[in-house]
């Protein structure tokens, strides 16, 4: 009983059976729900390119939060109360970096910036644990203490320090947190993730993130008068999130990580998994450039922003996908990685195109265009599945 309620950190690598996200790591999620949802209203609110690069801005050190708890989860969590506790409050400091992330680069930045350390801070001192208690990962906890806790410290200190200059400590303070984990690379294949946890739990934040987009489509709808063509937009724009959906988890191969790791193959690790950071920031920006496609009369030309903003989202949607599938191939040890992905960059290179021609396309006309280069991956991909199905031994 007693181990249950307070059980020191382990390492979970070579645990039989299956292993799932726990409640614990559902109910954490919650928090970014509504960090995302923030996010994409700060981005519908200022759809322009300054708009645009602030919220990409935000976006990491959000998805870096959730990263970072989600890694120690697979690695070294026990849901006891002791690790119930610290994940509690990380929930706390998350809840106030969705609170203030709205303004972050005005009013509430020193909030921002307070609550993203603390966040780290805890993070920082779970890896120390880690250090005490589980030998077999001491120098792995070490570079992930010292790094976290360096960069959660530039941001606590960046209060001190007025904007703009401010704005460059949380700049070298992100470096130092996404540079940790590449400077323990050569560790990560000693203290591997769950091939099947640590894949089920980006899938959830991808749901997250697909549910926010949808989302977007029913409030313009709520908020904006609806005629047919309206109708029309909202229901291609969820054929849209389900091709983004198909494409990602039907392509998702859990074994190519522990793969990549088993065969020291690094990058291809490193890929998968910051290729969906611009993966996720882009569904969320794609289900705004819809909200915003919606709410423009449905007889006139997109504005030129809103455009672009739908148009370069969805491409570098389809073009992190392909990323994430060039990872599992070569984590897998497949040639010619990149063949198979041709389609996805060839959606890419046209949604960038109708960014950039399509200056008399109608809303309705423009997200048609996005659906149907989204269905034609689909299509292929059952096409792959069929010919596949009667080859034999494939």
């Amino acid at each position: 009983m007693w181990r249950r309620i307070l059980e020191p950190p382990r390492l979970r690598i070579g645990e039989a059976g299956e292993r799932h996200a726990t409640w614990m790591e559902l109910f954490f999620d919650l928090v970014f729900v509504v960090a995302i949802s923030q996010l994409a209203e700060r981005l519908a609110a200022r759809p322009t390119v300054v708009g645009a690069i602030e919220f990409a801005l935000l976006f990491v050190p959000v998805w870096w939060a959730w990263n970072g708890a989600t890694f120690y989860a697979d690695r070294f969590g026990t849901d006891d109360l002791i690790d119930r506790l610290f994940l509690l409050a990380q929930m706390a400091a998350g809840a106030v970096m969705a609170i203030a992330v709205g303004d972050a680069f005005g009013a509430e930045a020193v909030g921002f910036a307070l609550s993203y350390a603390a966040f780290r801070y805890v993070l920082a001192a779970r890896y120390a644990l880690v250090r005490r208690y589980v030998r077999a990962a001491g120098r792995f906890a070490s570079v992930h203490a010292q790094g976290f806790g360096l960069g959660a410290t530039l941001w606590a200190v960046s209060v001190f320090v007025p904007p703009p200059e401010r704005f460059i400590f949380w700049g070298v303070a992100m470096v130092a947190d996404l540079a940790t984990p590449v400077a323990a690379a050569r560790l990560h294949a000693e203290v591997p993730p769950h091939p099947r946890h640590l894949p089920e739990r980006f899938g959830l934040f991808t749901i997250i993130v697909l549910g926010d987009a949808i989302a977007e489509a029913v409030e313009a709808l709520r908020d904006a008068p609806v005629d047919w063509l309206d109708g029309v937009s909202a229901i291609l724009a969820l054929g849209l999130a389900f091709s983004f959906w198909w494409v990602y988890f039907e392509g998702m191969d859990p074994i190519a990580v522990r793969a990549a790791l088993r065969a020291r193959r690094i990058a291809p690790y490193e890929l998968w998994i910051y290729a969906h950071l611009p993966f996720t920031a882009a569904v969320t920006a794609t289900g705004v450039g819809v909200r915003l496609a919606i709410m423009t009369e449905s007889h006139v030309a997109l504005p030129a922003a809103d455009r672009w903003l739908l148009c370069s989202a969805a491409g570098v949607c389809f073009g992190s996908l392909g990323a994430i599938q060039v990872a599992q191939a070569a984590g897998a040890g497949r040639r010619r990685a990149l063949a198979p992905t041709w389609p996805l960059w060839a959606a890419t290179l046209a949604s960038l195109l109708a960014g950039a021609l399509g200056t008399r396309l109608t809303a309705s006309g423009l997200v048609a265009i996005l659906a149907a280069l989204g269905a034609l991956q689909v299509i292929r991909d059952l096409r792959g599945r069929a010919r596949r199905a009667v080859t034999p031994g494939g």
